[in-house]
């Protein structure tokens, strides 16, 4: 299988900004894993929207699959009781 390539929008940057340094980096690791596998366990598809959400710990990672071209967009990583506000 192939190795998905990933990007990020500017506005995860800002995201990631107010998080503990700590948790910054399970996050990361959690959207490298991605690459390899883009529907992990634990993945679920949001509903009326071409993206999914994984955890890790308390936060969510929201991200878009463009399976024609191998490409992971990561679009929001927030706290679980204001991700899908």
């Amino acid at each position: 299988m192939a190795r998905y390539k990933l990007l990020f929008k500017k506005s995860v940057a800002r995201d990631l900004r107010g998080i503990r340094k700590k948790d910054v980096q399970r996050i990361l690791k959690r959207i490298k894993a991605l690459a390899d596998d883009p529907h992990p366990d634990g993945c679920e598809k949001l509903t009326d929207q071409e993206h999914y959400r994984v955890r890790q710990g308390s936060y969510r990672v929201v991200y878009e699959v463009k399976d024609d071209v191998l490409v992971i967009i990561s679009v929001r990583i927030v706290h679980r009781r204001e991700v899908y506000r």
